[in-house]
């Protein structure tokens, strides 16, 4: 199928990167021995285990009073990745807007599967909302990039329906949302190497669901049957990627259930282009929108 053209800074850059059309076990494996990248920081750093999962919270140096945190969901196709995978993205928002960001580690697909993840990530929001006094945090945002997208959206669905914790916002950045992997964005992303293929986005699915004939809405956000009720919502994506056509559907359905959603679609942009070059142009207009609505949104 035709599919749009990517931005020309954007193409160049990726001419350099190793790209595939699928992934095996065998190539997760491989993957996953190749640590996060090295980052820098001020913030004030704890570690916390929590049942299963890891969580780490930092706090900009010589935070006095409460402030916003952001509660930062990773991405990896729900195989791969750790809690400081994309961590420049909140680390950021520390910087700039001087927000607290806890970032959790869950479980991975298909070592855990079903709503393991999901839950693991709703586990750590409710221990970031216990512990909020000692943390100095009045506010939470709910934010991930790819398969965190997709967790931060069903995180969102999740504390809707059980009555809290309450949300002030969610970011979903190139969001995960649609296990049915049938879009027309889906089908133009096949058959071809690139970041994150249609058969790479089977491959993480068919990790977390097997062979379940049913899947649950917050694994799979795109099944909610209501979206009515979430919190104020930043969703972005690229023209020429995989979530392309799912992601613009959860916003347009939040409108229509009367909600508040905000989306940018970046022309040009493949899955995750802004993560992986952050000082291309278009890049830097992505996170720069994000981070000005971020900064309305709390006020």
């Amino acid at each position: 199928m035709a599919r749009p053209a990517l931005d020309p800074e954007l193409r160049a850059l990726l001419a350099d990167v190793p790209l595939s059309t699928g992934l095996t076990h065998e190539m997760l494996q491989q993957i996953r021995k190749i640590p996060s990248p090295p980052f820098k920081t001020d913030a004030e750093r704890r570690d916390v285990t929590v049942g299963e999962i890891t969580l780490t919270v930092f706090r900009p140096s010589g935070l006095t009073g409460p402030a916003p945190c952001v509660y930062w969901i990773h991405g990896g196709g729900m195989v791969m990745g750790d809690r400081f995978s994309q961590i420049d993205i909140p680390l950021q928002w520390l910087e700039e807007l001087g927000v607290v960001v806890v970032t959790v580690e869950h479980r991975l697909a298909p070592e855990s599967a079903g709503s393991t993840l999901v839950e693991d990530c709703y586990d750590g929001l409710l221990w970031t909302v216990e512990n909020a006094r000692e943390l100095g945090v009045d506010r939470i945002v709910v934010a991930g990039i790819s398969a965190g997208g997709g967790l931060a959206a069903g995180v969102a669905l999740m504390a809707r329906d059980r009555g809290g914790p309450e949300i002030a916002a969610q970011v979903l950045i190139c969001p995960m949302l649609d296990h049915r992997n049938d879009s027309t964005s889906s089908r133009q992303h096949s058959g071809e190497p690139g970041v994150w293929t249609r058969e790479m986005n089977e491959f993480g699915w068919r990790s977390v669901l097997g062979d379940a004939e049913e899947v649950s809405p917050y694994v799979s956000p795109a099944l909610a049957g209501d979206l009515s009720g979430l919190p104020p919502t930043y969703v972005d994506t690229g023209t020429a990627e995989v979530f392309r056509d799912e992601d613009v559907a959860y916003a347009s359905r939040i409108w229509a259930a009367g909600g508040n959603a905000e989306l940018h679609t970046w022309a040009g942009g493949f899955h995750g282009f802004d993560a992986i070059f952050p000082g291309a142009r278009l890049s830097t207009a992505a996170r720069r929108t994000r981070t000005e609505w971020l900064a309305r949104t709390l006020g």
